[in-house]
């Protein structure tokens, strides 16, 4: 008993610091959203989009100078070894077909359904936002294909940057005569690009994700606790499961030939999760800072 009310005393004290506020409204929009059930819904979602996002992504792709299977090499790491094995054999057979049709007759219906996954997440960081009004569906699938898009070329961008600043970076190094200077500065500048891009591109999810119509003024510097959190943590997460399926997972044994799916399923909800988790962070930061719009979670319960 003396440790409880110990542990009660010392959370009454702190009960208006701002952490405080801050993780005790973070824990009650986890328990209010049910993260873990929209986390599996969106996995869901992810599911059906990613091949035909896949599909998209190579055949522009073909387009450029960037050599396709090191690019593969370069996005699949963080992946078991199976999952990885099956991205690579459903590649192999996307490269083989008609890049011509593929990007002219089904182009439309490849970029309808690669939107399925940024659909479901911008109702999941709404859902997060606690946002009342919905856009129409005509409006909420035009933002989600251009974010498709533009995600498309922004992976191409970064990509292009990896590979020819690489070659670029060693010309001007060689010319300064710090060749070996150079791999040092390179193997980190080959962490941090993508992940300040896996930054941006998810507190620009998070910033565009809820209807002006809300009223929410949601600034982007406030949506960059949670995009922070969700790239680092996804990246984490990632390596953690990754290094646990390749050295002590047994899938293969378990569901045969089916054992790349399933880590694949388990991989995109664990992805779900942290994509969920940083909107239910940016929430609760939004809600503490005046003149954002956003409900505190303990009102809204109140009201509800």
């Amino acid at each position: 008993m003396d440790l409880r009310d110990n542990l009660n005393n010392r959370l009454h004290k702190n009960k208006n610091k701002t952490w405080f506020r801050f993780l005790d409204e973070v824990i009650c929009r986890v328990k209010e959203d049910e993260i873990t059930a929209v986390g599996a819904q969106l996995t869901y979602f992810l599911i059906l989009s990613i091949f035909p996002f896949l599909i998209f992504f190579l055949n522009i792709l073909s387009y450029t100078s960037i050599a396709q299977d090191e690019i593969l090499d370069n996005l699949l790491i963080v992946l078991p070894l199976e999952t990885q094995i099956l991205f690579k054999s459903i590649a192999k057979e996307i490269v083989g077909s008609s890049s011509e049709t593929l990007l002219s007759l089904g182009i439309i219906l490849t970029i309808w359904t690669g939107s399925l996954g940024i659909t479901a997440i911008i109702r999941a960081i709404n859902k997060a936002y606690n946002v009342k009004k919905k856009r129409p569906y005509w409006r909420l699938k035009g933002i989600a294909i251009i974010f498709t898009i533009a995600l498309a070329f922004l992976l191409i961008i970064v990509l292009g940057l990896l590979v020819f600043g690489e070659v670029i970076g060693k010309k001007i190094f060689a010319w300064l005569g710090a060749a070996h200077i150079f791999y040092y500065i390179w193997e980190l500048l080959r962490v941090i690009i993508p992940l300040i891009s896996m930054i941006v591109i998810f507190a620009l999810l998070y910033k565009l994700s809820p209807p002006p119509e809300e009223g929410l003024n949601i600034k982007f510097r406030q949506t960059l606790p949670g995009a922070v959190f969700t790239a680092i943590g996804w990246n984490i997460a990632s390596m953690i499961f990754s290094f646990y399926v390749n050295n002590f997972g047994r899938y293969s044994k378990t569901y045969g030939s089916l054992g790349g799916i399933i880590i694949l399923l388990v991989w995109l909800y664990i992805s779900s999760i942290m994509i969920v988790l940083g909107g239910e962070i940016n929430g609760a930061y939004a809600s503490l800072k005046p003149h954002t719009g956003v409900e505190d979670c303990h009102e809204d319960k109140e009201g509800d």
